[in-house]
C-alpha cells in the first residue's frame, strides 16, 4: 500500500483552522474554493467533491475527532476505484498561534499515489491561503 503524507503550517489557530477542516459537509469547498468547485453531501457520512480539472470522488466520513482535530474520509467512487483507500487530516498546534495541518492519504493500488500526491500538493497551498486570509478577517 502506498502512503502519501503531506504537512504545512498555517498561520492561524488550530480552532480556526478545524472550523474548516472539520466541517465534513463543506469543508472540501470552504477550504480550497477555486481548486475544489462544489461539494455536495449525498447523506450525513457521504459528499461528492468536484475539483477544477473536472474530477469527481465520492468520499465516505469514517472518523472525525473533534478532541484530536482529526477527520478521516474514503474515497470511494470517483474518477478512480481503489482496493482500499484511507484519507486523514489532523491538525496540531504549531509555535503559539499557528497551525500543522498534516495529511495522510493511504491507497491501493500503489499507481493510484502519484495522481493524490500531485492533487494534495496542489490543495495545500490554497488551503493555507484561504485559512490565513479567513483567520485574518474574523
Amino acid at each position: 500500500m502506498a502512503t502519501v503524507i503531506r504537512e504545512i503550517v498555517i498561520d492561524a489557530t488550530p480552532s480556526e483552522v478545524w472550523a474548516v477542516i472539520g466541517d465534513f459537509a463543506t469543508g472540501p469547498t470552504e477550504m480550497a474554493p477555486g481548486f475544489v468547485t462544489a461539494t455536495e453531501l449525498e447523506d450525513p457520512a457521504t459528499r461528492l467533491v468536484t475539483f477544477v480539472n473536472g474530477d469527481v470522488a465520492r468520499e465516505r466520513l469514517i472518523g472525525r475527532d473533534a478532541s484530536a482535530r482529526r477527520i478521516v474520509w474514503a474515497f470511494t467512487d470517483g474518477w478512480a476505484r481503489p482496493i482500499h483507500n484511507n484519507a486523514a487530516m489532523q491538525i496540531h498546534a504549531e509555535g503559539d498561534h499557528g497551525s500543522r495541518l498534516v495529511w495522510t492519504h493511504d491507497v491501493l493500488p500503489d499507481n493510484l499515489a502519484a495522481r493524490l500526491a500531485a492533487a494534495m500538493d496542489g490543495g495545500l497551498p490554497v488551503i493555507k491561503r484561504t485559512i490565513e486570509k479567513r483567520a485574518t478577517t474574523t
